[in-house]
């Protein structure tokens, strides 16, 4: 009987349906989108940022390159190794810029000087270990392949360095990495530990360790201990770009509201279809509760009418979300890296979103359907057939 009733209001009930699968639809994608932020943003920063930094106190204080001291950080339970790294700040141009004299292409760098064989532990950038032996020699550097093509240098060609002193040194590009976040890719330079300690004339000093953990969730308490341990400050990478992510979690709630008000709206439809249905077959509902039917099983056909939009809506909304995630996932296209961070639209879809977006759109369908269902069951078949 409830599926009779759909059918006789056939282009009603199909804008229902059409209208609830709109909204599940827009909310499985929107969920899916904002999954694969989160997660592109952390898988794409933690292969260029060590899970924890420890440090000087000290803003800018270099530290002496403790041999000891290291060998102790790598043999503790949670770290699964350690690197030390000597950080500085330059100008960089191409060399035929005319010795940065504003002719060609520059900008400023963020300059780190690692020892490849330890630092290609800690960070997941195989150019750094298959140029190695590159970046030893005098005068390597692996640059961002964003800031590369800002400099319009590819490997091979060689680059001039300004630091804040007013030093330059000219170095060939070894390599270019990509890790997605623009963050990094735009504004980094990799160089050996020896050559950058020479360069910035502090031979012998570093400015502190990087170290990759066992479990990165961990990073911050983890960091505490070691803190405590070697009086040095740390720096996770949650602090680094901890808000960043925290804003897209709340971005992902504030979505899911947003489009749930239009479920919402779309299971109001049903309401209406219901209202109507109610108010056609009054006589009809009379005559089945003066022939023996009871409250409880008239509400059960409306109730089941509901459910039966708000199925059909909610299971071609859910068809339509996967479709469109996975046709995102399978062709992913480009985003403008310096406004996303990232450079493609990630998609990651999540059982549990899926799961949850179904329930509580059927779970919206059945309610909306209740009061239509509960106004029928109460008919009084004396009152309506008199």
């Amino acid at each position: 009987m409830a599926w009779r009733h759909v059918r006789r209001r056939g282009l009603q009930s199909g804008i229902t349906v059409l209208g609830v699968a709109v909204g599940v639809m827009v909310l499985i994608v929107a969920l899916s989108l904002t999954n694969g932020f989160i997660d592109e943003l952390i898988t794409s920063t933690l292969r260029a940022t060590p899970m924890v930094t420890l440090q000087s106190y000290l803003a800018g204080d270099v530290l002496p390159d403790d041999r000891a001291l290291l060998a102790d950080l790598a043999a503790q339970p949670e770290v699964e190794a350690a690197a030390p790294f000597l950080t500085g700040q330059a100008l960089i141009a191409r060399r035929a810029s005319a010795a940065l004299g504003i002719s060609g292409r520059q900008g400023y760098v963020q300059l780190i000087g690692i020892e490849p064989d330890l630092e290609t532990a800690v960070l997941d950038l195989p150019v750094l270990e298959e140029q190695a032996a590159a970046l030893a020699q005098a005068g390597g550097v692996v640059l961002g392949a964003s800031l590369a093509q800002q400099l319009g240098v590819l490997r091979g060609d060689r680059v001039m360095l300004r630091d804040i002193n007013g030093a330059t040194t000219e170095l060939e590009v070894v390599g270019t990495f990509r890790v997605g976040n623009e963050l990094i890719d735009a504004v980094t330079a990799y160089m050996s530990l020896e050559n950058l300690q020479a360069y910035l004339r502090q031979e012998g000093a570093i400015s502190g360790y990087h170290v990759r953990l066992a479990d990165a969730t961990r990073a911050h308490s983890v960091g505490l201990r070691l803190a405590e341990r070697y009086a040095l400050r740390p720096i996770s990478w949650e602090g680094l770009f901890g808000s960043l992510v925290s804003q897209l979690r709340l971005q992902k709630a504030v979505i899911s509201v947003v489009v749930f008000l239009i479920v919402l709206v779309a299971a109001l439809g049903i309401t209406n279809v219901l209202v109507l249905t109610v108010a056609e077959k009054t006589e009809e509902i009379a005559i089945l509760r003066a022939l023996g039917a009871t409250e409880r099983q008239v509400l059960a056909v409306f109730t089941l009418e509901g459910f039966l939009l708000g199925g059909s809506g909610t299971l071609l909304g859910a068809l339509l979300g996967l479709a469109v995630s996975a046709y995102f996932r399978l062709q992913p296209f480009p985003l403008p890296g310096d406004l996303y961070f990232i450079t493609q639209l990630p998609v990651q879809l999540q059982p549990f979103d899926v799961a949850w977006v179904c329930a509580v759109s059927l779970a919206t369908s059945v309610v909306a359907g209740l009061l239509p269902a509960r106004r029928a069951a109460r008919l009084d078949p004396v009152a309506v057939l008199r």
